[in-house]
Parts: structure tokens; C-alpha cells; sequence
């Protein structure tokens, strides 16, 4: 890092200052979103705790401005990152390697990566306009937010390291496979044209050794403006078919499913996943009382994964960065591979 941007002027000064305070203003406002949720539903409109209209309504209001709030907290920090990152860099780390390798570093980036599957776009969105390899980012984006360390530590808290350790190796496998099978059909073309175009936008810019602070902030400023422009309706679209579902669907409905040993149970418990939004840490509970009612083990693992690496949410979204041929191939190779790893877990659990 060079001498000019370890000594700060006066305006990269009022920069930092002005941050600072948006990001205690930011965090203020998010740690207040789900009593807020709470109150518009249950005190101002009057709606009875626990019906299913309540539960609705209570996950739209908390996860609308939840999710909007993550992805511009995340884009305007990655997009200042990765201010000191030249492409070259990214590239070599991600994509200089054999085949594989890049997919595999992704894949555990993904895993320390605490980042739900909508969060985690910007990312896979930053990862594209530095030039690293379509099929490396995917499997970032699978394994974030697949392969969670807080579920890592419930697991191992309530089954123990065996189950905990398959649930890592298994996550990280579909990610990586799923990475290598579409960058081998080299599907760059059905990325949507304007990320690119953000490619071609920054590499006008300065080398990053000699931007200011001020410079990376306004740079990361507009990056979070036209990112979350292009993208908050579809947001706002999948949370509500997500709250939807989340207050119409019974539990005893999923555990009826779940509990069966047919050979159609696991497919189903991935179908049914794919409607809600969660992260892998939220959805645990989910998972802990569907098993104390009776559901085998691997089904009830598939839904989880289903409902982090699915998400209708996350589909909405991508829908603005990739298009549709790309969306199905990636939905069908992580169907596949969370199928078969139910299947396996109910064989030898």
C-alpha cells in the first residue's frame, strides 16, 4: 500500500467520519427490525401472534428491509475491498489453477463466508466482473451459504462430529462439483450483459495503489446504487412468496413427508425447501423439531440444504444477474447433488 493511502488528507478524513456514521446509524436501524416487524403486525394492525395471515406478514416486514440492508452493507464493503484488488489478483487465486483447484479454494471461502444465499450475490457479482472463472464463483455461491459454520457448530452440538463432519464434506462436494460441471459448458454467455458492463466501467479506473479513501468509497458508493437498483424488486418479490409460503405451509405437513422412508421422500423434501428463505444457522431449529417428531435424518438434511442453497428468494435475485438457461442448469446440479446426499444419509444413518 503505498504512502498516500496510509496518510490520510482531510477529505479521506470526513470520508471515514461519514461512514463511521452511517454504519452506526445502519446497525442501530438493523438491530431493531424484527421488534419493529413485531409491532407494525401484532400492536398497530392488531393481527393475533401465531395465525398464519401474522406469521406472514411479521417475516415480510423483518426480511425485506433484513435483506435489502445486508446486500447494500455487504456490496459497498466487498466493493471497498476489493478496491485493492486488481483483477490479475482475483483471477490468479480463483482461476489461474487447474481445474478444480480454484473450485475447491471458492468452496471454502464459501464455508467462513457468513453470508446467506441473497447476501451472497454481491459477492458471486464481484467475483464475476474481476474475471474469476463462471463455474470458480459458483461454487462460492453454492457453498456459502450450503455450508455455514454456525450450523456447523449446532450440528455438532446436537448429533455430534460425525454428522457435522458429513454435512461439511457433502456441502462442499455439491459446491465444487456443481462449480466444475457448468464451467465446463462454458456458460459465460448467459450472465447478464450489465455486469459485465461493471467490468468495463472499472477498468477505467486508477490502479488501486493510488486511489484515495475517498476514491474507493464514492467508487463503492455507486457500485451498492446501481446493484441494489437493479435488483430490490426482485428481492422484494421472492421474500413475499417466501412469507407466503412460511405462514400458509404446517409443520405436521413437512414432518408427514419427511418422516416416510418412500423413495420419493428426499426429492420432495427438496421441492418443498425451495419455497423458503432461511439461512442454514435460522433453519436448524426448523430441522431439530422435525427430527424430534420422526423424520430421517438425510431428508430432513436435504430440506435444509434445499431451503439455503435454493431459496426462491436467491433465484429471484439471480434472476437479474444470470439468465434463465443458466439458472436451470445451476438449480438442476444442485438438486442432484443435495438428492444424493439425502439418500446417502438415510442409507448409513
Amino acid at each position: 500500500m503505498s504512502s498516500r493511502t496510509l496518510r490520510l488528507s482531510r477529505p479521506d478524513r470526513q470520508a471515514f467520519l461519514l461512514v463511521a456514521a452511517v454504519t452506526i446509524l445502519w446497525w442501530l436501524l438493523y438491530s431493531v427490525l424484527q421488534p419493529l416487524a413485531n409491532f407494525i403486525t401484532y400492536r398497530v394492525l392488531q393481527l393475533t401472534p401465531g395465525s398464519q395471515v401474522g406469521n406472514a406478514l411479521s417475516f415480510f416486514l423483518y426480511d425485506v428491509p433484513k435483506i435489502l440492508m445486508l446486500l447494500t452493507g455487504m456490496i459497498f464493503l466487498i466493493t471497498t475491498l476489493r478496491s485493492f484488488i486488481t483483477p490479475e489478483q482475483s483471477r490468479h487465486w480463483l482461476g489461474g489453477r487447474r481445474e478444480g483447484v480454484g473450485n475447491i479454494i471458492a468452496a471454502l471461502v464459501g464455508v467462513v463466508t457468513p453470508f446467506c444465499s441473497c447476501s451472497a450475490v454481491p459477492l458471486f457479482i464481484g467475483f464475476v466482473e474481476s474475471g474469476v472463472p463462471l463455474g470458480v464463483t459458483l461454487s462460492f455461491l453454492v457453498s456459502a451459504p450450503m455450508v455455514n459454520e454456525v450450523a456447523l457448530v449446532l450440528l455438532f452440538g446436537l448429533f455430534g462430529w460425525r454428522i457435522a463432519g458429513l454435512y461439511l464434506l457433502s456441502g462442499l462436494t455439491v459446491a465444487v462439483v456443481a462449480g466444475v460441471v457448468i464451467g465446463r459448458l462454458k456458460m459465460e454467455r448467459y450472465v447478464e450483459e450489465f455486469v459485465y458492463q461493471i467490468t468495463i466501467k472499472s477498468s477505467g479506473l486508477r490502479a488501486p495503489d493510488h486511489l484515495t479513501w475517498t476514491e474507493r468509497f464514492e467508487q463503492a458508493r455507486d457500485s451498492t446504487k446501481e446493484i441494489v437498483g437493479k435488483v430490490w424488486g426482485f428481492v422484494v418479490i421472492g421474500i413475499a412468496l417466501g412469507a407466503f409460503i412460511h405462514g400458509y405451509v404446517p409443520d405436521d405437513f413437512l414432518v408427514e413427508v419427511m418422516g416416510k422412508n418412500a423413495w420419493w421422500s428426499v426429492p420432495l423434501a427438496v421441492l418443498l425447501g425451495v419455497p423458503l428463505y432461511s439461512n442454514a444457522a435460522g433453519v436448524i431449529s426448523v430441522v431439530s423439531v422435525l427430527l424430534e417428531k420422526g423424520a430421517t435424518l438425510g431428508t430432513v438434511l436435504a430440506f435444509m440444504m434445499s431451503v439455503v442453497a435454493l431459496s426462491l428468494p436467491e433465484l429471484v435475485i439471480l434472476r437479474r444477474v444470470l439468465k434463465t438457461p443458466l439458472i436451470a442448469l445451476y438449480v438442476t446440479v444442485v438438486t442432484i447433488g443435495i438428492t444424493l446426499i439425502g439418500y446417502m444419509f438415510n442409507l448409513i444413518i
